[in-house]
Parts: C-alpha cells; structure tokens; sequence
C-alpha cells in the first residue's frame, strides 16, 4: 500500500495525492464497507481530512456510502479504468528493456512468450552475443508446454482435471531421451517449478539445449506470460543458472508489479 509520510524532497510529490491514492488502496484492500474513523485510524489521517478526500472521490463515482451504515466502499468504476489499461497494455513494450538487460548478464538467448491453444507461442525474443537460439524460437513460433521451461511455467496453473484434458488432448510423446513421458513426471517436476518459481528443461525438448524460465503475473494473479533464457549446456550449465536466476526472477518480479500483481 503507498505510504502515507512527509517527504524529504517535496517538489517530487504531491502529498495530497498521495493520501488520496491510500485511502482508494485501502478501499480496495478491505474489501467491504469501512467507517471514517477506521480510514484515518487506519492511515493516520485525521477526520476532515479523510472526508474531504472520500467527499471527492464520491462526486466522481470512485467510491459511494452506505445511507444506513454510512460506511464507504468503492463503487465498480475503478474496474472500468483498470479494464482500459488492461486492454490496453503492450506486454511486449513493459518487458522490451528487462530482456535486454537479461540478455547481457546471461550472455544468452531470452524470448518473451504466452500460452494460446495448450501451446507455447514466442512473442519477442532477443538473441544472445553470439545469436544461439534454438529454431523453434522464432517470434509466432510455438512449442510444446510440458518439455519447454515456460510451458512448464504456465502448467503450473493447471488443475489436475485441466491437466488430464491436456495430456489427453495433446499426449506426452518423447522428443528427446529425457523428455518426461508420463503424467506422474510432470506433476512431480510442476510441484518443482511451484517451489522454486521458475522452471528448468533439461535437454527436454532439444539435446544439447537447457532453458530456464520464470512466471509474469497479471493483475488478477494470472500467469499470462514467461521469460526464458536459453544456452547450450556445455556453457550454460546448472551452477551458471543458480548464480543468476535471482536477476531472472527480478525481473519477472518487476514486469508482473508493472502489469498490476500485487505480491
């Protein structure tokens, strides 16, 4: 929630603002009809102040009262807002200078991809120093989700039912010798990539080729997106990854903050 305190630097924000924005996060947080005195206890705000605020946002439809209770809650408009910023937010341009910049301190190859149709389809891709990239990582390219580190990422939302239709539906042939074939595998590696955040293929779908890959969230909680990175294993190897996946998952952390997650 944004914080409510004096500036150092004045001339930088409004403070105004500020509280306005507070009370509207602390609407949204609760949830349900709050009095006024719980607002300013709540932000250390005083009364007339609060009210002044709560009296503004209320000639603007962003929030109404109860006549009974005289508690406020916010109103649905502010849904109407999110839903045009939603709709109108270029994921590729949020994430453009984070892939570069995961590029340089991996050395490596790093796409930007969605899921659409139980498949993994690459949006944007920057290629690493020396340009390896795999084929199949082509911007409109898609790609299997269970033996793809991002497939595996967007997977992770899928309820077992969810997951029985798409082993049904699209199977779990073997690519590679170390492609996971069965469904008790899979899940087994989707509790894996659950507990670390992000997701590894090992040669799975291509030998001599390791990938790793890391969740964008929505505002909704939703992932709707991955960043991977991908190398040959004799340079890309498993301690190459641990020593930097922090700033892979930075980075997804950012992105998803920037798209309206709140961690």
């Amino acid at each position: 929630m944004c914080p409510v305190q004096e500036s150092p630097k004045k001339p930088q924000i409004n403070m105004s603002s500020e509280k306005l924005l507070s009370i509207l996060e602390l609407l949204a947080e609760i949830g349900e009809p709050i009095r006024l005195l719980d607002i300013s206890k709540e932000l250390g705000i005083n009364n007339s102040t609060t009210l002044r605020f709560l009296n503004t946002m209320m000639k603007c439809g962003y929030v109404a009262q109860d006549p009974e209770t005289l508690k406020y809650y916010l109103t649905y408009k502010i849904c109407n807002i999110a839903n045009k910023v939603s709709s109108k937010t270029n994921i590729r341009s949020i994430a453009a200078d984070y892939l570069k910049e995961i590029t340089k301190i991996f050395g490596e190859s790093v796409c930007l991809s969605l899921e659409q149709d139980m498949k993994v389809v690459y949006i944007d891709v920057v290629e690493g120093p020396d340009q390896m990239i795999r084929s199949m990582q082509r911007i409109g390219n898609v790609a299997p989700l269970y033996c793809t580190a991002v497939g595996k990422v967007f997977l992770t939302q899928y309820s077992e039912k969810q997951l029985d239709h798409y082993v049904e539906i699209c199977g779990l042939s073997r690519i590679t010798p170390k492609t996971l074939t069965s469904k008790q595998q899979l899940l087994d590696e989707l509790e894996l990539v659950k507990k670390n955040g992000y997701a590894i293929d090992e040669e799975e779908c291509e030998i001599g080729a390791r990938c790793v890959a890391s969740p964008i969230y929505d505002y909704s909680g939703k992932i709707i997106a991955g960043v991977s990175v991908t190398g040959p294993v004799t340079r890309f190897t498993q301690s190459f990854i641990a020593d930097r996946v922090e700033y892979l998952l930075k980075a997804t952390h950012d992105i998803s903050i920037k798209l309206g997650y709140d961690y």
